[in-house]
């Protein structure tokens, strides 16, 4: 019977350091796991990034804005094509600033944010009857898009010829007496010949919707250019 009991304590005490023991391993194991310094393989999986995070460093202003919610529309991805998503309908946008801000981002080079600024802007223009809400804004328009047209990509140039048409063909002549303000970096691209075909249509639309008032404008800052009206 003694024997018995002695060959339970034995037992019972050899089980005990087992589990201290690998309790310990275990333990260890949670430490270094925990003390593991990350890999570069962890700084990209996209489940930790966010591409929209206000943490980015060397964010432009307009994807701050765009990151913190000052644009009430998102990206979305579809199968053919993207569109954009507006959280309040464009008719009830406020124009001031959310245009500008728009305009302000035609000169962006990254996605989603050049994708989010011209279909934004493209689109609150094709709002029924904004031109009442958008004549107020062209001198803030105005120096907003030249950030566009002065650019050294050829795609945001081209972008920001799309917009000043656009632009006319919703403000007509209100847009004359901030029209030097676009002529001065579109005439740097005159020559270029990659952009001269677009310069020329663009012009050829200031001047139909500003009427002859326009050309003299066009004609200081281009003195190449050709009326249409010759």
């Amino acid at each position: 019977m003694a024997s018995s009991h002695a060959e339970s304590r034995k037992s019972s005490s050899t089980q005990e350091s087992k589990r201290v023991a690998s309790g310990g391993r275990q333990s260890m194991g949670s430490t270094k796991s925990a003390g593991r310094p990350s890999k570069p393989s962890d700084k990209l999986n996209p489940k930790t990034i966010d591409p929209f995070s206000n943490s980015n460093k060397n964010q432009s202003a307009f994807a701050a804005i765009y990151s913190n919610g000052g644009i009430p529309c998102r990206l979305t991805h579809g199968s053919v094509k993207h569109t954009l998503r507006w959280d309040t309908p464009p008719e009830q946008v406020q124009y001031d600033p959310v245009l500008v801000t728009l305009a302000e981002g035609l000169k962006e080079t990254v996605h989603p944010y050049t994708f989010v600024a011209r279909t934004g802007f493209k689109e609150l223009l094709e709002v029924p009857g904004c031109s009442n809400r958008v004549v107020p804004l062209l001198p803030k328009l105005a120096v907003a898009m030249r950030g566009a047209l002065g650019h050294s990509d050829p795609s945001v140039v081209t972008g920001g010829l799309d917009a000043v048409a656009q632009l006319s063909e919703v403000v007509g002549p209100a847009l004359n007496p901030h029209i030097n303000k676009l002529l001065v970096p579109v005439s740097k691209h005159m020559t270029d010949k990659k952009h001269k075909e677009k310069v020329v249509d663009t012009l050829h639309i200031l001047e139909n919707n500003g009427g002859r008032e326009c050309l003299p404008m066009i004609k200081s800052k281009i003195p190449t250019y050709s009326s249409i009206f010759t």
